[in-house]
């Protein structure tokens, strides 16, 4: 895992150095610039596999530089088939290797017929089914893992940008001045002394009516993050600017029911789907922990841990549980899980300030308005005492439809639609399309949340699992140097999940504990407690510390007004989410600021500043 940080035309080294500092936190273990006169790279290592070799950036004795923040899972089966000839022992130079073999090289020498589009040049065909960029299609298919990369090819004069396809991997884009700036973490594109950040309202107002943001937007004007599943190739023209020459997406994540599932069948394969991605994800040099929460989904994690490692040949996973108190449900699950598979299990009871102390960093780092994972701070910051590498839950709520507003999709496109009445957007035709915010401007509750399948599709490819679930994961552990890695998105599961029939995923009791039915019924093979199989889904935030939660709320009240009278138009969406109105002005100030110092300061300070 690494932060990347990446300027083509007029590199600036002080520029890929800020670049790397402001993002240091996600990369303790090294920190590289390279550059040349076209293209500039900048790197934080956090070292997971090939601890002493493998740093980047990776150049390669054909001129292919890389910078990769992730993993590959069958990097040694990728290397071992093409016979190619590695420098390092690591995962990230299977990626070099399915490049030189399979890449069909094109050279950009000089681009004349452009166009601009969404703020940036395009050339002509970029967004064609034969554009330059489908030529990485049929390598990049054959990694299995996570990660976002930049490779550039010097021969060619190409940049390759590229996100795994479930977009556990953040990556990010912006053009300032005559640059293409990439990086890991929108708050790095400070760096560059002309990034002016704003707020884009459109993406705003969206993301408070859906709860998470849509598409490719960032909140940040002229930010847009590189889709998941998708690959873009950049080039120079005659002036030096950077221009999108391709963009394509090669993965596309959507469910397909297998008509002939059946209990008998398939509960069992379903077990062994998820099994096969845990193993995949014990590998690692250094020692990997477990967030467990006692909801079903880390149970499952923990309840196979055992299985696992001998499998892979590893030492058996700790875990690692935070709460707000020794009564809270969550700490009394999770604590039975441990005990029941003999896992050593670390416990950590929450400060009665933590809200005061995190909030700020919690921010800084979530790069968001959401605040009531406060736990994710203090639970990563203690796993990064012991592991580098961590494996949670997160994705089997998308998979297996958990959340409670899908046992009731006619409230929810009553409540969607009632919200966009309270809100102003339009969406520019020019900002549609994968090189821009939005893939359509369809946005109509009635339509999208028709169906659990329509349902679930949306919510898997525009945004409620890569662009808020695994977001906040990754922003939240690296901000201590802590990889978490996410079993129930491992290509096997899901391949086998999205074949589920829709009521093996809702059943239509009207109880809980029927939604996310087949994986229940897989959980129950494992020896699981009933008390954990049949545990209805909570909210991860609020259960947690819910104490801590609505003191903190009360603490602030007296900034709420003033908040609202700040974010006008937002205010109807706001009056019953304190919380994210509090969390807005914290974003205002320490992201659309730039501001890296006010995370040290106060909630009090920070908001009376801005108010």
């Amino acid at each position: 895992m690494c932060s990347i940080g990446v300027m083509l035309g007029s590199p600036e080294v002080d520029v890929l150095n800020k670049m790397n500092k402001i993002q240091s936190h996600r990369g303790p273990d090294g920190s590289n610039v390279w550059y040349d006169d076209k293209c500039g790279f900048a790197h934080n290592r956090l070292a997971i596999v090939d601890i002493q070799g493998s740093n980047q950036p990776i150049v390669s004795d054909e001129g292919v530089v890389l910078i990769h923040n992730g993993e590959i899972y069958n990097h040694d089966k990728i290397k071992q088939n093409l016979l190619y000839s590695c420098k390092t022992k690591g995962d990230s130079e299977s990626i070099i290797a399915l490049h030189n073999k399979y890449s069909k090289k094109t050279s950009f020498e000089i681009i004349k017929e452009t166009s601009l589009k969404s703020g940036i040049l395009v050339s002509n065909g970029f967004d064609a089914k034969d554009n330059p960029a489908t030529r990485h299609i049929e390598w990049v298919k054959k990694l299995d893992g996570i990660w976002g990369f930049a490779l550039w090819d010097s021969k060619c004069n190409e940049l390759i940008i590229c996100r795994d396809p479930m977009g556990v991997k953040p990556l990010m884009r912006t053009i300032v001045g005559n640059s293409l700036l990439v990086a890991s973490e929108l708050k790095a594109f400070s760096a560059h002394p002309e990034f002016i950040s704003k707020f884009d309202f459109n993406a705003l107002n969206l993301r408070l009516a859906y709860e998470y943001p849509l598409d490719r937007t960032t909140l940040i004007e002229n930010v847009y993050q590189v889709g998941a599943g998708v690959i873009e190739t950049w080039s120079l023209d005659n002036l030096n600017r950077p221009v999108l020459t391709g963009i394509c997406k090669y993965s596309n994540v959507k469910n397909k029911q297998n008509k002939s599932w059946n209990q008998e069948n398939n509960i069992q394969k379903l077990l062994d789907s998820f099994k096969s991605s845990l193993v995949d994800r014990l590998m690692s040099d250094v020692p990997v922990g477990i967030v467990l929460s006692g909801g079903l989904d880390s149970s499952l994690v923990a309840a196979l841990a055992h299985e696992a490692a001998g499998k892979a040949g590893k030492t058996v996973p700790e875990c690692w549980t935070v709460a707000d108190s020794e009564d809270n449900p969550d700490w009394i699950a999770a604590e039975l899980v441990a005990n029941q598979f003999d896992l050593k299990h670390h416990q950590h009871i929450l400060e009665d300030n933590s809200f005061e102390r995190i909030l700020p960093k919690l921010v800084w780092h979530g790069e968001d308005l959401d605040v009531t994972v406060l736990f994710f701070q203090p639970l990563f910051e203690k796993m990064s005492k012991h592991v580098k590498v961590g494996l949670c839950g997160q994705g089997a709520d998308e998979l297996h439809a958990g959340y409670p507003r899908y046992r009731n999709l006619v409230q929810h496109r009553e409540t969607l639609n009632q919200r966009l009445k309270n809100i102003r957007f339009q969406l520019n035709k020019e900002k549609i399309g994968l090189h821009s915010s939005w893939d359509d401007d369809n946005l109509n509750p009635d339509e999208i949340f028709k169906s659990l399948n329509s349902t679930l599709d949306f919510e898997m490819q525009r945004g409620q699992l890569t662009n808020f679930q695994l977001r906040l994961v990754d922003r939240h552990s690296m901000a201590h140097g802590l990889e978490v890695r996410v079993p129930f998105l491992g290509k096997t599961h899901w391949n086998e999940s999205r074949q589920i029939p829709f009521d093996w995923r809702l059943s239509s009791n009207a109880k809980h504990g029927d939604e996310k039915l087949a994986l229940r019924h897989a959980a129950k093979l494992t020896g699981l407690p009933t008390s954990i199989t049949e545990r209805a889904k909570l909210p991860a935030g609020k259960a947690t510390s819910p104490s801590l939660f609505d003191k903190f709320i009360s603490e602030y009240e007296s900034y709420l007004d003033p908040l609202k009278e700040r974010y006008f138009e937002q205010s109807k969406l706001l009056t019953k989410q304190p919380e994210l109105l509090l969390g807005l002005g914290l974003f205002e100030s320490l992201i659309i600021g730039q501001n890296e110092f006010s995370a040290n300061k106060t909630v009090d300070e920070i908001l009376s500043n801005l108010i």
